[in-house]
């Protein structure tokens, strides 16, 4: 019987995010004008933790080491 992987609540909380976010209907600049209204400055910060700790993650997954080159 193989065991399955538990999901930490980061993982849990990223999954939530990105649902969210895949949402095309969803207009993400409008989001943004009401969360920018409704959360509070902490928040607001720790979201940018979020977004920025994301860019640095997909900056090295793709820093074209894993690029196929044909020499």
């Amino acid at each position: 019987m193989r065991r399955r992987h538990r999901l930490t609540e980061e993982e849990k909380v990223a999954m939530k995010i990105a649902t969210l976010v895949c949402d095309l209907r969803t207009d993400l600049e409008q989001v943004g004008v009401y969360y920018a209204q409704l959360a509070p400055l902490v928040a607001y910060n720790r979201l940018q933790v979020i977004a920025e700790s994301a860019k640095a993650q997909k900056e090295n997954v793709y820093d074209g080491t894993n690029q196929y080159t044909l020499f």
